[in-house]
């Protein structure tokens, strides 16, 4: 069953970055966009390195290993090394809350 757990406040997040997030034994990564806030799996499908370093332009983030590309608001693979996607969470927005649903 899924539930909406409080993740962090939207002043964390700058513009065109991410944070990481560490519920029970899974690592997100949050992202503050102009399209919005969005939620994906926070490690790489190839290599499991965390997403927390990588660069995020507009609604992709590079990892910062080996700089593959992934959609962040679908979880697309978008450019080698990777081929996987990432897995996304539905993310609600209250009172300057990040919601995620997990």
């Amino acid at each position: 069953m899924s539930e909406w757990i409080q993740a962090c406040h939207t002043s964390e997040i700058d513009e065109e970055d991410l944070i990481r997030w560490d519920h029970g034994e899974k690592t997100y990564a949050i992202y503050n966009t102009p399209k919005g806030f969005f939620c994906t799996d926070g490690m790489c499908t190839h290599e499991a390195q965390h997403l927390e370093e990588g660069l995020v332009i507009d609604d992709v983030i590079e990892c910062p290993l080996h700089q593959g590309r992934f959609n962040l608001i679908t979880g697309k693979a978008l450019s080698a090394p990777v081929c996987e996607d990432l897995a996304t969470y539905e993310v609600d927005v209250r009172d300057g809350v990040v919601f995620v649903r997990v």
